[in-house]
């Protein structure tokens, strides 16, 4: 006789701390910011998604491809990452139940991941799943949540107002027209938020294929001679304000390192003509992408935009897969990170300016209270930012609280960055945030460190005024 499925269950107390008087505190604080809007300053959600309003195709689509948390740990426990459509656009329907077939039968590699944690919530909360994903289950569930997904109540616009998102950030290339956003503050129909950011990457790294045409069409789109670096420079600020005058509030950066070294303007001119024929070193490259950095953090000292750094990683190491799934596939690995003499001479020149706000970031767990906790305690411009990425986990965000609360309180950080391109978790990824806040609260409390008055004060700031505050929302 085949044995009953195993049930699929999330516990109200999840995450909170296992002291029972120190728990029951922490209840109170998540009770009073458990139900309150969702503010997201930074994602990958494709825009066009909710002008479109279709449908999503699949689970497959929608838990397992696009998201490189998902198949990663697949692909480190022995699946290829082409059995679960990565790099394939739209699969067919037998490509689509096999993905999730996969995801389903390896189950068991997710215990004890925020993977696990955000799925179940999903699969839980939004889709009423009451049994555990599995070999044996996978094609029932297949089947129960894509009949979800065909009715009007799972489409994008209804998970929309039904997660209580009320603003919503999107990552956005310079040379992007954001014609879906436009298309969203035009439609009469559609009353939610959601912003474009300004992610100029491509186009300070001069040694990556390609870019010598990505400045030119940048230049294009911006009406400048791309063809000098006073031309680049021209470019990039005419692309900002086209963003800010279409709601944007930050230009987000990413890169290997933190460093910020200043080029006098004929050098600076020098290596920039040198990059658009490929003659450059890599060092070279390097000083003018971070003499970049820093005019960026000029740039935003003059429009406003929050300049949102994070470092110290490694993007596209299996370089066969880069090549054959393209980036953000799952293999970018955290290296060591340094911030204290590489950004000095940006805060030299403007950590004090009215209107900087730099929010950095890292995967160097040891950086947080060597260096980005005294930087923030410091300088006005500085914000450390929640960790994101491979540390956007219960442990880490714990241990990313102790290591800076001493130095800097709570009023240095600024807020819950969710960083997801997989929809459907947002609202799972702030929870877990509202839970752990509440308990690292909750502690203060128990010992007598902060009255609980103070304590809700702050739980409802963390979720709701850091992110206003920081981002300008």
């Amino acid at each position: 006789m085949p044995s009953q499925p195993a049930p699929l269950t999330i516990h109200p107390d999840r995450l909170l701390p296992v002291d029972a008087g120190v728990r029951n505190i922490a209840r109170r604080l998540y009770d009073t910011v458990r139900d309150l809007p969702i503010v997201s300053p930074h994602g990958h959600v494709d825009p066009q998604m909710l002008v479109d309003d279709i449908p999503f195709r699949d689970p497959a689509h929608l838990f397992v491809t696009p998201d490189h948390y998902v198949t990663r740990l697949l692909h480190a426990s022995g699946v290829p990452l082409e059995d679960l459509g990565v790099g394939q656009g739209p699969l067919s329907e037998a490509a689509a139940r096999e993905a999730w077939r996969l995801l389903c039968s390896h189950w068991e590699v997710f215990r004890g991941t925020p993977v696990r944690y955000w799925l179940e919530s999903e699969l839980v909360e939004i889709f009423d799943v009451t049994v555990r994903p599995s070999a044996d289950t996978a094609d029932a569930l297949y089947d129960h949540i894509a009949e979800r997904l065909a009715t009007d109540a799972y489409r994008p616009r209804a998970l929309f107002d039904r997660f209580k998102i009320s603003v919503l950030a999107t990552t956005d290339d310079p040379c992007d027209d954001l014609s879906a956003h436009a298309t969203l503050a035009a439609d009469p129909s559609w009353t939610g938020r959601v912003i474009p950011t300004f992610r100029p990457d491509r186009y300070l790294e001069v040694v990556e294929p390609g870019w010598a045409g990505a400045v030119a069409r940048l230049g294009e789109v911006a009406g400048s001679d791309t063809g000098t670096y006073a031309g680049w420079v021209a470019a990039m600020e005419d692309r900002r304000r086209y963003f800010i005058e279409r709601g944007a509030r930050s230009a987000d950066h990413g890169h290997q390192d933190a460093g910020t070294e200043p080029l006098d303007p004929a050098e600076a001119d020098r290596l920039y003509r040198a990059a658009l024929t490929s003659d450059v070193t890599p060092t070279e490259a390097v000083a003018l992408r971070r003499h970049m950095v820093l005019e960026m953090a000029r740039m935003s000292t003059e429009d406003g935009l929050t300049m949102t750094l994070h470092t110290g990683v490694l993007r596209g190491h299996h370089r066969p897969s880069k090549e054959r799934f393209g980036p953000d596939t799952g293999h970018d690995i955290p290296l060591r990170d340094n911030f204290t003499e590489p950004l000095r001479p940006l805060l030299e020149r403007y950590g004090t300016h009215p209107n900087l706000r730099l929010v950095l970031f890292t995967l160097d767990e040891t950086a947080f209270s060597r260096e980005l906790a005294p930087l923030a305690g410091f300088y006005p411009a500085v914000y450390l930012g929640v960790p994101w990425w491979f540390l956007d986990a219960p442990e880490s965000i714990r241990r990313w609280r102790s290591a800076i609360t001493e130095t800097v309180g709570f009023s240095r950080t600024a807020g819950f960055v969710d960083d997801t391109r997989a929809f459907c978790s947002i609202p799972a990824r702030h929870d877990m945030s509202r839970r752990l806040d509440s308990g690292f609260l909750a502690q203060l409390v128990a010992e007598h460190r902060l009255d609980e008055d103070e304590a809700v004060e702050t739980a409802l700031d963390l979720v709701v005024g850091r992110t206003q505050e920081v981002f300008q929302l």
